[in-house]
C-alpha cells in the first residue's frame, strides 16, 4: 500500500527574474514524498511547482486538489490528473523514483549511466541593453554555443540594437541564438518584428503573440522568416484530439515541452509521438523548477535524446534549493550519483 505526504516550500530568487509577465522574487513549490507502507525506508520524492500567472493550478483550491490526488495514489494514472499539470508530473516523477530504489535514478540511460551529458542552452533573462549584454558575455565566456534571450519587455529598438551587437562578434556558425517572446507582441505588429529579427541568424522565437489565435498564428508560422515554436500554446490542451487540431491547424516548426504545465510527462510523450509524425521538432524546457524536477526532467528527455540544446539548468536560480545529482559543467548536465542526496529537511517527521 502507497503512503504520500506532502510540503510546501517558497523558492527564492537569487535575482529578480524578469519576463514579459513581471517580475519574480519568489516562487511557492509544493514536495511530494511517496513510500510503501512495507518498505518504509524507501521512498520518491516529486515536484509540484504551479507557475504564476499561468498554471491551472495557480489558485487558492490547488493545495486541496493536491491532497486529494495524493488520497488517490494507490489508483493514479496519469491521464486522469493531465489537467493539473504540476500535480500530475510530481506524482509521476515520485513514483518513477520510487520504483528505482529512492536513489533519485529516475530515468536509466547513458545519460544516468554517465556516458555522455545533457547539452542545455543558456538562459538571459530581461534587463537593460547593458545587463544583458554582460549576460551573454558571461554564458560565451561558460561555453554556451546556444543563448536564449528573453525579449518584449524593454524597449524593441534597444533590443534589436543587442542583437546587433552580439552577431557581429558572434555569427550564427558560432553561437545559435533563440529567442522567447512569451506572446509579448501582437498579431499586427509581429510580423514586421520578426522580418526585422531574421536579419540576425535567429533559430527560433517562442510564442510571439498571445496563445488562443490560432488562425493568426498559423498565418506566422506560414510566413516568418524565423522559424516559430509554440510554448504557452500547450497549455491546456490535454486530449489528444485538441493535440492534434493545434499542430494540423497552426504548424509550427517547434513545440516547447515544459511537464508543469503540458500535462506532465505521459502528456508530453504524446506531444513528442504527434509532433514527430507530423515533421515538427520538439525541445523540454523547465516551469522554473528547482533541481528536484530538473532531475526528472533531464532524465526524462535523455530516454529521447534530440541532439540539440534543452532549456534546463541546476536550479541555480534559487538560494533554497534541494540537493539533487544534477550537475551543470559549462553548458552541459550531468549526474553525480556519489552523494546523499538527504531530503529530510522536507520531511523531518515522514517515514
Amino acid at each position: 500500500m502507497l503512503e504520500v505526504t506532502y510540503t510546501k516550500r517558497l523558492l527564492r530568487f537569487r535575482v529578480p527574474a524578469k519576463t514579459s509577465r513581471g517580475t519574480f522574487t519568489v516562487k511557492p513549490c509544493w514536495y511530494v514524498k511517496v513510500w510503501d507502507s512495507d518498505r518504509p525506508g524507501c521512498h520518491g520524492i516529486g515536484e509540484c511547482a504551479p507557475f504564476p500567472g499561468l498554471s491551472a493550478e495557480d489558485h487558492p483550491g490547488h493545495e486541496a486538489r493536491l491532497a486529494d490526488a495524493c488520497a488517490r495514489v494507490n489508483d493514479f494514472h496519469p491521464d486522469r490528473w493531465r489537467h493539473l499539470s504540476a500535480t500530475c508530473f510530481a506524482l509521476e516523477t515520485a513514483l518513477a523514483d520510487l520504483r528505482s530504489g529512492g536513489r533519485r535514478l529516475l530515468f536509466p540511460s547513458s545519460f544516468t549511466a554517465g556516458e555522455y551529458p545533457v547539452q542545455i542552452n543558456g538562459l538571459v533573462w530581461m534587463g537593460d541593453r547593458r545587463q544583458m549584454a554582460r549576460a551573454v558575455e558571461e554564458k560565451i565566456a561558460e561555453g554556451f554555443r546556444c543563448i536564449k534571450l528573453k525579449i518584449g519587455g524593454i524597449d524593441l529598438r534597444d533590443e534589436i540594437a543587442l542583437l546587433r551587437d552580439i552577431r557581429s562578434r558572434f555569427p550564427a556558425d558560432r553561437l545559435q541564438l533563440r529567442l522567447d517572446a512569451n506572446g509579448a507582441f501582437t498579431p499586427g505588429e509581429a510580423s514586421r518584428v520578426l522580418e526585422t529579427l531574421a536579419r540576425f541568424d535567429i533559430h527560433s522565437i517562442e510564442q510571439p503573440i498571445p496563445p488562443g489565435q490560432w488562425e493568426h498564428l498559423r498565418a506566422l508560422c506560414s510566413s516568418s522568416p524565423v522559424p516559430v515554436a509554440l510554448d504557452e500554446e500547450l497549455i491546456g490542451i490535454t486530449s489528444r484530439e485538441r493535440k492534434i487540431e493545434l499542430l494540423e491547424r497552426v504548424v509550427p516548426r517547434y513545440i516547447v515541452l515544459k511537464p508543469s504545465l503540458a500535462g506532465g510527462l505521459a502528456s508530453c510523450e504524446e506531444w513528442i509521438s504527434l509532433a514527430s509524425e507530423r515533421d515538427i521538432g520538439w525541445w523540454a524546457t523547465s516551469a522554473l523548477e528547482s533541481n528536484i524536477g530538473l532531475n526528472a526532467i533531464a532524465q526524462w528527455y535523455a530516454t529521447r535524446p534530440t541532439g540539440i540544446p534543452q532549456g534546463l539548468g541546476t536550479g541555480e536560480l534559487y538560494t533554497n534549493n534541494i540537493p539533487s545529482p544534477l550537475v551543470r559543467r559549462g553548458p552541459d548536465l550531468v549526474l553525480d550519483l556519489t552523494g546523499n542526496w538527504d531530503t529530510s529537511e522536507l520531511f523531518p517527521l515522514a517515514p
